[in-house]
């Protein structure tokens, strides 16, 4: 599917989600063919010609301006993240250069100075596409101490987040509410895919969780949208037992597409005393779990 197609999609998916009355419609009882607003319900809203909306939803008409756009995004009650994702994907052809092989990611000095400063916090830094560039001890031991820790050194061996999250079983039992971190993962692939539609070797990625996971597939096709900036979430660890966290993802100016995920827990709490436990274990050495290098993930070739 090619960014046009990728737009008309995720418009029809954002329409097909409000109800007239939602928007304050009358039906006077007419039989709905098709779910949520029809085209011409949505061009009414929007201001624009139903002929002009049916032909950006088709991919058509290929140069919306950003008035217009506004004007959908307010008409489909776009929240912020999802306006900035009509824009990315309403322009991605028009910078159209020559398809080449993005380079290997490289952790930037800035982000490596951050995880070395925080080694008593879990720390784990991702790339464009979620591939882990770095992660401290406690990171590690935290969200994947079942893989090779030194899996970040070898770019071509890189553990890949969204690979561990729908295709590895021990990360999946480590999320309480699995469900809730499959769809933030899907749904901030969908913003990283809308502001680099040229990305080959995202797309691939993409493309092998939706042949290898159903959930992931069914995710996919729903085009939500979510940046993974905090959540909380409740991990059942394997050495220390149940804990609640929060995962905040913070971006370093020098390093825009490499994302520093900390992850904190309340003062004076349980998971506090269970995250610390964790953290004598690592510095004793009995922290390590037996490693299981086909479960690390991502290929950069």
């Amino acid at each position: 599917m090619d960014e046009h197609g990728r737009l008309g999609a995720f418009l029809q998916a954002r329409r097909s989600r409000l109800q007239p009355q939602d928007v304050g419609l009358a039906t006077y009882g007419d039989r709905r063919r098709v779910p949520g607003l029809r085209r011409e319900e949505l061009a009414l809203l929007a201001g624009v010609s139903a002929s002009y909306y049916t032909r950006l939803e088709q991919g058509v008409s290929r140069h919306a301006s950003a008035e217009v756009l506004d004007a959908i995004a307010h008409a489909l009650r776009l929240d912020e993240t999802e306006r900035h994702h009509l824009r990315d994907l309403a322009t991605a052809g028009q910078h159209r250069g020559a398809v080449r092989p993005p380079p290997a990611e490289r952790i930037a000095p800035a982000v490596s100075d951050l995880v070395r400063a925080l080694h008593e916090v879990p720390v784990v830094v991702t790339g464009r596409r979620s591939d882990v560039l770095a992660w401290n001890t406690l990171g590690h031991a935290l969200l994947a101490g079942h893989v090779d820790r030194s899996g970040p050194e070898r770019p071509a061996e890189r553990p890949n987040m969204a690979r561990l999250v729908f295709l590895d079983a021990h990360t999946r039992e480590l999320y309480a509410d699995w469900p809730a971190k499959a769809r933030a993962v899907v749904g901030n692939l969908r913003l990283v895919a809308g502001r680099h539609p040229q990305d080959t070797r995202l797309t691939s990625l993409i493309g092998e969780l939706a042949t290898r996971s159903p959930e992931f597939a069914g995710l996919w096709a729903d085009h939500r949208v979510r940046a993974c900036d905090c959540a909380e979430y409740e991990l059942r660890h394997p050495l220390v037992g149940s804990l609640t966290v929060r995962q905040q993802t913070l971006t370093a100016p020098a390093a825009a597409e490499q994302s520093l995920v900390t992850v904190t827990t309340a003062p004076g709490s349980a998971s506090e005393a269970a995250l610390r436990l964790l953290a004598r274990a690592v510095a004793t050495g009995a922290a390590a779990l037996p490693p299981r290098r086909e479960a690390a993930g991502a290929r950069e070739g």
